[in-house]
């Protein structure tokens, strides 16, 4: 019975030495699995002959340690979701113009224009008549004037070439040569004052006419001319202070002119 224990553990120890031996000379490698981040070493002696191995033969043990398995790289996953969009960023500097496009096509005509006004009435030439021309103009002054003002001779007996205008109180010229005119201004006495009367010729005085009331009645200023004149000038009567009367149809002050001769 003791002799049968004691071959027992001779045999215990016998295989506890030889089987880490045996191990080792055939360079089996233990299995290794990854389980997450720890390592498990399992073979089919358990762990104790692991902890044995390790102590009798250390270099073996970093043999086997080196001898791990490296992780083979996977397929490449799909790809993931588009994110969201990120805030819009500032705005770029303006960049340089652009070239000249192509010029466009041509527009409809715009509609007329309204009519202008007449001109004034262009010059004659003498040449045209057969004798001389027909210019002269009569007219009396109806309403009563004061102070500095072109007199308005608007009672109209003879126009003859229609130079003389009735609401302006200018005569136009539109034939050169020489003109006779003369002019009747009656005063409005009574108050002691006196009244000139000049005739012009654009805005210059060529005749001059005073009525004085010295005696507390009424009095005439007149006078007459003979001027050359050219297209386009002006003869008219300007009362320059006083009051001159105005007859209604009675014709107490008047103005007056015609054409001696054309150029």
């Amino acid at each position: 019975m003791i002799a049968t224990g004691v071959c027992g553990v001779a045999l215990v120890l016998v295989l506890v030495v030889l089987i880490p031996v045996v191990v080792n000379s055939a360079g089996t490698p233990a299995r290794y699995e990854m389980l997450g981040s720890c390592q498990m070493v399992c073979d089919s002696h358990g762990t104790a002959a692991t902890a044995t191995a390790k102590a009798t033969n250390p270099v073996k043990d970093n043999r086997l340690v080196q001898s791990l398995p490296t992780f083979i790289q996977g397929p490449q996953g799909e790809p993931g979701r588009v994110g969201r969009m990120g805030p819009r960023g500032p705005v770029g500097e303006l960049g340089p113009p652009g070239p000249a496009g192509p010029p466009g096509q041509r527009g409809a005509p715009g509609p007329p224009g309204t009519p202008g006004a007449n001109g004034p009435n262009g010059a004659i030439s003498a040449a045209t008549y057969n004798t001389i021309p027909k210019i002269a103009f009569y007219a009396g002054l109806k309403k009563q004037h004061e102070g500095y003002e072109v007199l308005k001779f608007d009672d109209v007996v003879t126009n003859l070439g229609n130079h003389y205008d009735p609401s302006s109180g200018k005569f136009t010229c539109s034939i050169p040569g020489i003109y006779f005119f003369v002019y009747h201004v009656l005063m409005r006495g009574g108050d002691g004052t006196s009244m000139w009367a000049d005739l012009c010729k654009n805005n210059q005085v060529r005749a001059s006419a005073i009525a004085q009331d010295a005696d507390q009645n009424y009095d005439y200023a007149s006078n007459s001319v003979v001027l050359h004149l050219e297209p386009g000038d002006e003869i008219y009567i300007k009362l320059d202070g006083g009051k001159a009367h105005g007859g209604n149809n009675n014709k107490y002050s008047t103005f007056s002119g015609f054409m001696l001769y054309a150029d």
